[in-house]
């Protein structure tokens, strides 16, 4: 597990830069909609991955080494939940620092992070399957649709919490909802996604 890690994050360097640069500006720029999406765009980065993969037939090389299914398809939802919970905790950090240096930006907002950590998940559970199952390339369309609607459904009720024109109970409720979802769609996801892989290099 560790090695495939590895070699994802070694393909990726360079995008992880350009996504690092990318975060900065929006996080400093701040909005509710700006981190959100920075953090669901970071658990897209292993569609990244996956798609170089497809490009090297990698699967195919992969299928000659110790590596069982379980474990390749495990690598790719641990380096989108490591790049999304880095993601958020970036911009949870920048936002505080803004705070405590009195920017006029500033916006510090635990529980706008929160939903897109766990928006992110959501987007990462319901779409892998689909990678797996159909390619990166003819899964991708759907994946942008999910990202935009989570990022603007997020974005929204982030901004009525912090507004204080949503109902009192709203963030409680949030924090409560999201992560359950979240791993509910992840206990489905994973096995779904391994079945598929299965079918896909079988």
């Amino acid at each position: 597990m560790k090695a495939l890690l590895m070699k994802d994050c070694f393909v990726l360097w360079k995008q992880l830069r350009l996504f690092i640069f990318v975060m900065l500006v929006i996080t400093v720029f701040n909005g509710e909609f700006g981190n959100v999406f920075i953090v669901i765009w970071a658990a897209m980065l292993p569609y990244t991955s996956m798609a170089y993969d497809e490009r090297s037939k990698w699967d195919q090389l992969a299928a000659m080494m110790p590596y069982s299914v379980r474990d390749i398809v495990l690598s790719k939802f641990l380096l989108g939940w490591l790049c999304a919970g880095a993601a958020a905790l970036f911009a949870l950090v920048c936002q505080l620092l803004q705070t405590v240096l009195g920017s006029p930006l500033a916006a510090f907002d635990p529980l706008s992070n929160l939903i897109g950590l766990c928006g992110s998940l959501c987007v990462l559970s319901i779409t892998m399957p689909m990678m797996f199952r159909f390619g990166v390339e003819r899964g991708r369309l759907t994946m942008f649709l999910l990202i935009f609607l989570v990022c603007g459904a997020a974005g929204a009720l982030g901004t009525v919490v912090v507004d204080g024109e949503g109902p009192a109970r709203l963030p409680s409720l949030l924090m409560v909802v999201l992560p359950i979802a979240a791993v509910i769609l992840t206990a489905i996801s994973i096995p779904l996604s391994q079945r598929f892989y299965r079918q896909k290099m079988g």
